[in-house]
């Protein structure tokens, strides 16, 4: 089973960063865990181009997220931190949403002020919600979860494409002020922005997002810890390195007819099987058949 929110909220209070890759199936992340990362992050961009094959246009449910948050949740004893997108409708879809993600295991939830249908916030045509109405959000979450130690709230903001690095500033500190744990100005668009951002809102942990070819610039985690940031999420880099990887393969078998030439590419038979635990379930089995044997 994965972290617990508390173990969620050490990480976060101690000095160095809490580094938390995307995943979109449990496989990624137990190869996270195994990399020896702190958390997890389930990306909803992930899920929604690896279970959908489709872009992050909103078009993933709260279910379907829910069910990939389920899988991970118990494989993996790092702390899962999930996107939840808007929150998927109104108030009560927020509340239900923040319930469901709590029962699933999942440590924190990412809600943002995106209008619903949401769009990655790397993309062009983003649209957000009243700050108003983004506090309601924010109070609902809060409302719906077991308690003040229970699931970690993070709020987003996608303000800064749409009006500026200041307004988004300025909505963010909104919603730490209605009882966020933490904040996350989506896109910034420098390095001077990430600064800035840091030190107006200094008063809460903050979240800086590292999209390759996005919109942000790459600092690593070391950078981002030292400008003040204490959660560094690198959704995407997974799922490009492994449909580059998977492209490659698919490219050279079609032309080829064989996948020979790949292999010092590929993870082997035994090593993927060492990762999802076949030897624990085998000894499991052995340990029923014993049990079973002796009237156990």
């Amino acid at each position: 089973m994965s972290g617990t929110p508390a173990r969620l909220r050490a990480l976060l209070s101690a000095d160095a960063p809490v580094v938390a890759p995307g995943a979109f199936n449990a496989l990624f992340a137990r190869l996270i865990e195994e990399a020896g990362f702190d958390a997890v992050y389930l990306t909803g961009a992930g899920v929604a181009n690896a279970l959908l094959g489709q872009p992050d246009l909103g078009l993933v449910t709260m279910s379907e997220m829910v069910m990939v948050a389920e899988r991970i949740c118990e494989v993996v004893d790092v702390p899962v931190i999930a996107d939840g997108d808007t929150g998927y409708g109104g108030v009560h879809n927020v509340a239900r949403t923040v319930a469901a993600y709590e029962r699933a295991g999942v440590a924190a939830i990412q809600i943002e002020d995106q209008q619903f249908p949401k769009r990655c916030g790397h993309f062009e045509g983003k649209e957000v919600v009243s700050a108003d109405e983004m506090v309601e959000r924010v109070v609902a979450a809060r409302r719906a979860r077991s308690g003040d130690d229970g699931i970690v709230i993070i709020a987003r903001t996608d303000a800064a494409a749409v009006e500026g690095i200041e307004n988004a500033i300025v909505r963010a500190r909104t919603y730490g002020e209605a009882g966020a744990d933490l904040l996350f100005v989506e896109a910034p668009s420098s390095r001077d922005e990430l600064a800035m951002v840091a030190g107006e809102l200094g008063d809460w942990p903050l979240v800086a997002n590292m999209v390759e070819w996005g919109r942000t610039p790459l600092l690593s985690a070391q950078e981002l810890g030292d400008l003040g940031f204490t959660l560094i999420l690198f959704p995407g880099s997974v799922t490009r390195t492994v449909t580059r990887a998977a492209r490659e393969t698919l490219d050279e078998l079609r032309s080829t007819g064989t996948t020979i030439g790949r292999l010092d590419q590929m993870a082997t038979f035994d090593e993927v099987n060492r990762v999802v635990g076949l030897s624990e379930a085998d000894e499991f089995e052995r340990s029923i058949t014993d049990a079973a044997s002796d009237g156990s």
